[in-house]
């Protein structure tokens, strides 16, 4: 093996440790962001409950989600 596939793959565990430590970041920003627009609308537009919050919540879980998957997908690649 050559002296560069050895480097090549040395930086890759490093690498790949940085992308998924920063996705428990990305989640919980993308998380609140969304909550926080849904708290947002619900305090614009009041209802008995609050469904903006409940619905933009579970928006940005599903987007978070999707993300983290579309992430991991790329780091196997």
């Amino acid at each position: 093996m050559s002296e560069k596939e050895e480097k090549q793959k040395e930086k890759k565990p490093l690498k790949n440790w940085a992308v998924l430590s920063g996705i428990a970041i990305q989640m919980g920003a993308t998380i609140f962001v969304f909550a926080w627009v849904g708290q947002w609308l619900d305090e614009k537009y009041p209802s008995n409950k609050e469904w903006f919050t409940i619905l933009f919540v579970l928006l940005g879980v599903a987007v978070a989600i999707f993300t983290v998957l579309r992430q991991l997908k790329r780091l196997n690649d």
